[in-house]
C-alpha cells in the first residue's frame, strides 16, 4: 500500500457502487473492518462494499476478485462489481485482450469488453455468469438437497408469496409480484427473508414486476448490504426464474433502480449472460 494510505478507485455499474483496491502487490490488513469503514456513507467513502483486485493462482487466469459487503461480510460474487473489475483491468492495460477470465468466489468467469470507439477504454462489459444452481443443496437452503424450489408458496410477515430460489454462486430468492414493489415491502420483508432459517448462509431477495415478456422490473434486498440500486447476480437469478416460471423468453431486459441490463439464459450452453455499463467515479487514498 502507498505510504500514508490505501489508494482506491470508486466505480459503479448501474448504481451498484463499490470501492476498488488494487491488491496485486500488497493486501491491506483487517479487510472486514476496512470494508465496514470505507463503505460508510457518512463517515467513509460510501459504497455497497469493498472489492479487491488480486493475483490469481489458477492456470490461465491472471486476476482474482475478492468481495466484501458493506457490513464487512465476505461474499462470493457481484456481477456489477465484476464488470467494473473488467473495466479497471482493461482501461489500465492490465488485460490487453477484449475477452479474458477472472477468478471469483463463484468460480472462473469470462468477461467480454466492448471498447469505446477509438479508445482502449471499456464502455460495456458482457459477463458469462456461468450456469445457475437450482437444487436446495447447492443454493443452499433447507429441505431435500436434490429438490428444486420453483414457484413454491411461502408466507412471512403477514404476506403470502410464491418463491423461486436460484444460486449464481450466491443465493437468491426471487418473488414475482402483480405490481411494482414499494419501499415498505422491500425494506420490511427483505431483511426477514434474508435472515430466514430456510437459508443457512442468508439470501439475497429480488422483488420483480413483469411488465411484458421482454421487460422485467427488479428491486433487490442484498444480503449484507440492504437495498442496492442494482444487483448483477440478482438479475441473473431473476432471468433464470422468469424462464423457469414461463414468464419470459430466454432473452430480456431487466430494469433495476440504477439502470438496465441485457440478460440471456443461453439454451445451448446453459450459461447466463449479462451485459451492461461500468463507470469510474473517482480515485483517492484511504488513510491508515
Amino acid at each position: 500500500m502507498a505510504k500514508g494510505g490505501i489508494p482506491f478507485v470508486k466505480m459503479e455499474g448501474i448504481g451498484n457502487d463499490y470501492v476498488y483496491v488494487d491488491a496485486r502487490k500488497s493486501v491491506p490488513k483487517g479487510l472486514n473492518k476496512l470494508a465496514r469503514e470505507i463503505s460508510d456513507r457518512h463517515f467513509g467513502v460510501g459504497s455497497d462494499g469493498l472489492i479487491l483486485i488480486r493475483n490469481s493462482k489458477r492456470s490461465g487466469v491472471r486476476h482474482r476478485m475478492q468481495m466484501f459487503n458493506s457490513d464487512g461480510s465476505e461474499s462470493e460474487m457481484c456481477g456489477n462489481g465484476l464488470r467494473c473489475v473488467a473495466k479497471y483491468l482493461y482501461d489500465r492495460n492490465l488485460e490487453r485482450g477484449t475477452e479474458f477470465p477472472i477468478e471469483t468466489g463463484a468460480g472462473i468467469l469470462t468477461v467480454q469488453v466492448t471498447p469505446r470507439k477509438g479508445t482502449h477504454t471499456a464502455q460495456k462489459v458482457r459477463v458469462n455468469m456461468g450456469k445457475p444452481r437450482l437444487t436446495r443443496g447447492l443454493i443452499p437452503m433447507t429441505g431435500e438437497p436434490a429438490e428444486q424450489c420453483i414457484d413454491e408458496p411461502f408466507e412471512i410477515g403477514g404476506h403470502k408469496f410464491r418463491i423461486t430460489c436460484v444460486s449464481m454462486g450466491n443465493p437468491h430468492c426471487v418473488i414475482f409480484l402483480d405490481q411494482p414493489a414499494d419501499d415498505k415491502l422491500v425494506h420490511g420483508i427483505g431483511p426477514l427473508i434474508e435472515n430466514h432459517p430456510m437459508f443457512p448462509r442468508r439470501t439475497n431477495v429480488e422483488f420483480v414486476f413483469r411488465q411484458s415478456d421482454k421487460l422485467l422490473h427488479q428491486r433487490t434486498w442484498e444480503r449484507g448490504a440492504g437495498e442496492t440500486l442494482a444487483c448483477g447476480t440478482g438479475a441473473s437469478a431473476v432471468c433464470v426464474a422468469a424462464v423457469l416460471n414461463g414468464l419470459t423468453a430466454r432473452k430480456m431486459k431487466i430494469k433495476l433502480v440504477g439502470g438496465e441490463l441485457d440478460m440471456e439464459w443461453n439454451e445451448t450452453d446453459g450459461c447466463v449472460y449479462k451485459t451492461g455499463p461500468a463507470r469510474e467515479i473517482c480515485t483517492g487514498v484511504w488513510p491508515t
